[in-house]
This record gives C-alpha cells, sequence and structure tokens, in this order.
C-alpha cells in the first residue's frame, strides 16, 4: 500500500481533499512531467490499438453470453435456473466491461465502430442507454471525485461523499446518511435498477434519431429477456431467476467500480491542480493478478486508466511501471490496495460520515 493522498492535499471531512497551497494549475509541477510520460507511452506504442485482443475478447465474450442463455434453456423449468441466473448475472458485467471500453474509444480506431459496439453490448445486450452513459462517464474522468462536476459523487447514498452532513433535502436523507455504512451493500443490489431507469428517463427527454435507435434496441432486448424467461420458467420461478441475475449483476458491477473512488479524497470545485495531480490522488488500483484483472474488466489499474482513458485494456499491466515511477517522482502519490483493503476502507469512510452526520452541523 502506497499513500493515498499527494502532498499538499490536506484532510477537510471524511474524505476531502484540498489544493491549499498548491500552485495554480497551469504551474502544477506534475504537468510537465505527465507531458513528457505521455510522449513516452505514445512512442512505447502503448497506445496503440490492439485489434487481435479485441476481436477475440468480444468474441468469446458473447459465446460465453449465448451459452448461457442456452444452458437457461436446457435446465428448463426448475430452480437449478437460479445457479444459471448467477452465471448470467456475471455475463451481463462482462458485456458491461466491453461497453466500457468501446466508451473510452479502446476498442477500435473509429469513433463510430466504438458506438455500435456500445449499442450492441449496453443497449441490445444487457438492456443499459450507452448513448447516457457514456457522457456521463466521461464527466467523471474530466472531474474525479470533485464535488459538482463529477456526476458520480453523491450517486447512491446521499451525503456518502460530500462531507456534509445534514445539510440533506430531508429526513429520509439524513436517515440514509446517518446509516450509509450498513446500506452501503445493501443498496448496491439495486445498481442495475437505477441504470436502467436513469437511462430510459433520458431517452424519454431526448426524443431525436439516436434516442429513438437506443430505445428500440432497449425495447427488442427487454421483449427477447422476458419472452423467452417466460417461456420457460413459471411466473414464481421467473421473477426469482430476475430478481437473482440482475442482482448478481448490480452487485458484480458495483464491487467493480466501486474500489475506484470511494474513500478516495474528495476535490473541492474552486481546487486548482492540474490534471495528472487531479487523475492521480483521487484514484486507488487493486492489486492482484491475470485473475484479478479479468474479473473487473481491467479496472484494477485504475490510476492508469484515468491518465490515459484511450489505452486498450492489455495495456494497462505493460504501462504500470512507468506510470508508477511518474507518481513517485512527481511527489503525486500511488495508492495501490487488495481488493479486501479497498472495501474495508471505504466502509470506514463511511462509518466516519454517517457518525459525522449523527453529530449534526458544527
Amino acid at each position: 500500500m502506497t499513500m493515498s493522498t499527494a502532498p499538499g492535499f490536506v484532510a477537510l471531512a471524511p474524505g476531502r481533499g484540498s489544493a491549499a497551497d498548491r500552485p495554480p494549475a497551469a504551474v502544477d509541477p506534475s504537468t510537465a512531467s505527465y507531458h513528457m510520460l505521455a510522449l513516452q507511452v505514445r512512442a512505447m506504442g502503448l497506445l496503440d490499438r490492439r485489434p487481435g485482443y479485441y476481436w477475440a475478447k468480444i468474441t468469446l465474450t458473447i459465446l460465453a453470453f449465448f451459452a448461457g442463455w442456452a444452458l437457461f434453456v436446457v435446465v428448463g423449468n426448475s430452480w437449478a435456473t437460479l445457479a444459471v441466473a448467477l452465471l448470467l448475472g456475471m455475463m451481463f458485467t462482462q458485456l458491461g466491461f466491453l461497453g466500457h471500453d468501446a466508451g473510452h474509444n479502446q476498442v477500435f480506431g473509429a469513433r463510430r465502430r466504438n458506438r455500435l459496439l456500445g449499442l450492441l453490448v449496453g443497449n441490445a445486450l444487457i438492456g443499459l442507454s450507452f448513448g447516457w452513459w457514456v457522457p456521463k462517464h466521461n464527466a467523471h474522468h474530466a472531474h474525479p471525485n470533485e464535488i459538482g462536476r463529477d456526476p458520480d459523487i453523491g450517486e447512491g447514498l446521499p451525503l456518502a461523499s460530500s462531507g456534509e452532513p445534514g445539510t440533506g433535502p430531508g429526513p429520509v436523507a439524513s436517515w440514509m446518511a446517518r446509516w450509509q455504512a450498513p446500506l452501503f451493500f445493501p443498496l448496491m443490489l439495486l445498481r442495475s435498477v437505477g441504470l436502467h431507469v436513469l437511462g430510459i428517463d433520458r431517452l424519454l427527454r431526448q426524443r431525436d434519431r439516436a434516442a429513438a435507435v437506443e430505445a428500440s434496441l432497449i425495447m427488442l432486448h427487454a421483449a427477447l429477456y422476458l419472452t423467452v424467461v417466460l417461456l420457460v420458467l413459471s411466473p414464481l420461478k421467473a421473477l426469482a431467476f430476475v430478481a437473482v441475475q440482475q442482482a448478481v449483476f448490480s452487485v458484480y458491477l458495483g464491487i467493480s467500480f466501486a474500489p475506484n473512488h470511494k474513500g478516495m479524497p474528495i476535490i473541492e470545485s474552486a481546487t486548482a491542480a492540474g490534471f495528472a495531480r487531479r487523475q492521480v490522488i483521487t484514484a486507488r488500483n487493486i492489486t492482484g493478478g491475470r485473475f484479478t484483472n479479468f474479473m473487473l474488466g481491467g479496472l484494477n489499474y485504475q490510476i492508469e486508466h484515468h491518465l490515459f482513458e484511450s489505452m486498450p485494456r492489455p495495456n494497462l499491466r505493460r504501462v504500470q511501471g512507468v506510470v508508477r515511477d511518474f507518481c513517485v517522482a512527481t511527489d503525486l502519490g500511488y495508492r495501490e490496495d487488495s481488493f479486501i483493503e479497498s472495501f474495508r476502507q471505504i466502509v470506514q469512510h463511511l462509518s466516519d460520515a454517517g457518525a459525522a452526520a449523527s453529530r449534526g452541523p458544527g
């Protein structure tokens, strides 16, 4: 484990960071070093597309997805299909990782081809709006953990990351703020529902040709999904299957993304800091080998991903040493924890925030 906060960022409320006493972003000493790093990384060819890797990854992931549905049909009207629901929930998340890579234009050189892949795996295969998610996620990358600008701040539990307990809109938000630590994992079960609802709401408000295409793909997904499930299973088993499959999808997705930034410093909106400083001090890597890399879809290399978001997933491991040396040399810190330790820190952070909310302002 390395330091979580770069020198010059001081702790405020739980999880907050400030760039007090730092030079303005224009003269942030890490900026010039990052430009040199970027030139080095490009010269190493690590920003080049990896078509062979991605064609194999796409083919195998989609084949495994349809193999899961074939197994579902073979098992038939049995409670044993709940085991298949576990598998399909995991496959939905693996497809989501491909959508994430497509959203960052990591897969193909042409933006249009990445969008088509995103619509296929996002809208058609897992039923989530790719067009809604991409700008939301891009805003997160532009302003990680920044109050008022990162859409992921406050997502889920009210006040979970704001550090401003007692300022919620009402008693429900205040109660959730006090109990945010014990509620963290239970509410993760509803993550996929929230993503579905937010994406559909955006499509209904957008009402243009792109929205119509996305909505059509989502409706096609829903129609095929429910038709297959209801044809094979009795109503009660069908309800249980959908609940388990979506719950596994939600939790797997949640535990893959949560360690990346939860419990890391929060940046004030007026903070002056360079690009590299913002990306590094708000991110956390997860240790582990190839299995961890596979299970987390490359998100375990979060620092490298935030510094080079268009870098193909298989190159993140290769650039880690160079990035770590850069972070140490520029005094930014480099946070790297085990999967279990990252969640211990997240729960501790939420517990501290909840205790602060219970005490109230002042």
